[in-house]
């Protein structure tokens, strides 16, 4: 059996080629079955969200050096991948993320300040998810693709798939790394996906690096040609190419509101900041390498295809530059603003009501912190 848009099935299945749709050099090429029009609206927002997007990164990667966050995860490089995969999405799909989804979450309407709280130890995530859409960030490696997963589940028990009702037939999307793609959830999730033909989405941002362990390392052969095993396709797709990954994710989210189930898509990129602001990539990485990845810019490349084709100029440049100047202002000016973190308030956070056990837990910590002022 053969899918029209992903090809054969998977034990038939051929090693596709790397999907892609605008070259480093900012060339528009055509792709046989991913293959798109984009209006000049289209693509001058997707260069302006990623603009704002990679000064949101910048700005929160300064104000952890400067003490302002405890820890932050960058996306610099990974623009085009999250952008391309948010603006994919309709208002009634649902996304799990993990820590790193800063530009997905800027597409589903999540104040950058909100996310700024989170790494600054204010609270463990502030929007709600049931307004966004956007689960809050999971910071245990893969279990989002298990929460995926299950509600992808219920959305089919809902009966809010293969409807034929733009409105109503809902996808499921689990972000997640290349290092993730080794734990056990991720696998199992894989598994209960292709089981119960669940309308998810399993998108996997290949960055090279799972902290310190390359890819080669962590596979021998191409992550996206694992979803062949478990029975559902998998396709390749330059993740540095906004227009490309726009184009494999509307397909792969389509394919699961019209009940077909699960797809992987593996895109293709590469992490040019650390993993964490804790991590020094320069233990283990060439510099060699991260100046190759320096030619395929996501950002640059939309560029040059707008000047090269009329469909942007100085101004419009400068125009989304002052306002990624605005949002940066914003954005330390309103993380000055935020509190400093309450460490007892952690244990009234967990759940909705507090467990006997969190309050035990609270009790001695109080016992704990008086005792420095009775010795005081």
């Amino acid at each position: 059996m053969t899918d029209p848009v992903f090809g054969p099935a998977p034990e038939q299945a051929a090693d596709p080629e790397l999907v892609q749709l605008l070259t480093p050099e900012g060339e528009r090429v055509h792709h046989p079955a991913f293959d798109l029009d984009f209006s000049a609206d289209q693509l001058r927002g997707f260069y302006r969200d990623m603009v704002l997007v990679r000064r949101l990164d910048i700005e929160a990667t300064a104000l952890q050096r400067h003490g302002e966050l405890g820890l932050w995860a960058q996306l610099l490089g990974q623009e085009a991948a999250q952008i391309g995969a948010g603006r994919a999405l309709r208002p009634q799909d649902f996304v799990f993320p993990t820590y790193r989804e800063h530009g997905v979450a800027w597409c589903r309407g999540v104040d950058p300040v909100q996310l700024l709280g989170l790494f600054r130890g204010v609270d463990q995530g502030s929007w709600d998810p049931n307004e966004h859409n956007f689960a809050l960030y999971t910071i245990v490696i893969g279990a989002q693709t298990l929460h995926a997963t299950g509600y992808a589940m219920g959305v089919q028990r809902d009966g809010a798939v293969g409807t034929g009702d733009p409105d109503r037939d809902t996808a499921v999307v689990a972000h997640f790394g290349d290092g993730a793609s080794s734990q056990g959830d991720v696998n199992e999730a894989f598994v209960f996906a292709a089981s119960y033909n669940a309308p998810v989405v399993f998108f996997c941002q290949n960055n090279q690096w799972a902290i310190s362990e390359p890819f080669e390392r962590q596979s021998r052969i191409p992550l996206y040609r694992r979803a062949h095993g478990f029975g559902f396709p998998g396709v390749r797709v330059d993740g540095n190419d906004v227009l490309a990954t726009y184009a494999v994710m509307q397909a792969a989210l389509q394919r699961a509101r019209e009940g077909q189930g699960p797809t992987f898509v593996e895109a293709y990129t590469y992490r040019m900041g650390a993993h964490t602001t804790t991590d020094d990539p320069t233990r283990y990485r060439l510099s060699n390498d991260v100046e190759r990845w320096k030619l395929k810019d996501p950002i640059a490349r939309v560029e040059a295809y707008l000047r090269r084709n009329g469909l942007a100029d100085d101004a419009f440049v400068a125009e989304v530059a002052q306002e990624a100047d605005v949002l940066g202002e914003r954005m330390r000016r309103e993380c000055h603003a935020l509190p400093d973190p309450a460490p007892r308030d952690i244990f009234s956070r967990v759940h909705v009501e507090q467990t006997p056990e969190l309050a035990a837990q609270q009790a001695a910590y109080d016992a704990w912190v008086a005792s420095f002022e009775e010795v005081g």
